[in-house]
């Protein structure tokens, strides 16, 4: 289970919420699909947003909570409710945002997932979850530059943020076909995981196959690509 930062980079502890988020995770990678190798679509993982803040109240916690357990147990509606009330009485706390915009996006209105990401990103222009999950929504409307820009503004908020590594790569593997690119985030993906993923374990093979890449040539490949 990921630990999860606030945006001035204060970790909080393991408690109902992560658990719960965890769980949501579990669900949204299983409603994705399964991934293969080669031109096999993969899955865009998305993370609730379980961090608001060291300064929050037990109530307001509480409150969040409840929104979660309904995205975790896939009652769309309840969420919506929930977390749409949530924003109403706390619109400073960014994260409600990122997981309304995914209640939005499993019930296919894509049009009001952007706008409520487009909220939080004009309160929050750096918070990585944000810019995360709209890169995935612009890759799914088929604006891969706009996405991989989206991706990038989320890595340069937070560097270790593996999602969106893991979501750049299937970007620019599959979409814009820059391979090498991909295989650096796919590996740096890989590398910040406690457990090795194993379908990205896969995917990195093929690529390294695919590019000739040897121990000795990877970085300078990469570099290659890049410039």
């Amino acid at each position: 289970m990921w630990l999860r930062f606030t945006d001035r980079g204060q970790a909080l502890q393991p408690g109902s919420a992560q658990m719960i988020g965890a769980m949501l995770l579990g669900a949204l990678l299983l409603c994705h699909g399964c991934a293969g190798s080669g031109s096999a679509r993969r899955p865009s993982p998305q993370e609730p947003e379980t961090a608001l803040g060291p300064l929050v109240t037990a109530p307001v916690q509480a409150a969040y909570d409840r929104a979660l357990a309904a995205m975790a147990g896939g009652n769309l509606v309840e969420a919506e409710l929930a977390l749409e009330q949530f924003v109403l009485e706390y619109p400073h706390l960014v994260g409600a945002y990122v997981n309304l915009a995914i209640v939005y996006e499993r019930d296919n209105r894509h049009d009001e997932a952007h706008a409520v990401l487009d909220q939080a990103l004009s309160i929050n222009p750096t918070h990585a979850p944000a810019n995360n999950q709209l890169g995935i929504l612009l890759r799914k409307q088929g604006q891969f530059a706009e996405a991989e820009q989206a991706y990038r503004r989320a890595i340069d908020a937070e560097p270790e943020y593996a999602l969106a590594h893991h979501n750049l790569g299937v970007l620019l593997d599959l979409y814009l076909q820059r391979p090498a690119d991909a295989l650096e985030h796919y590996q740096r993906y890989q590398d910040s995981l406690a457990e090795p993923d194993a379908a990205v374990a896969r995917w990195i093979i093929d690529l390294r196959r695919r590019l000739g890449i040897t121990d000795d040539t990877a970085a300078r490949v990469v570099q290659e690509e890049s410039s």
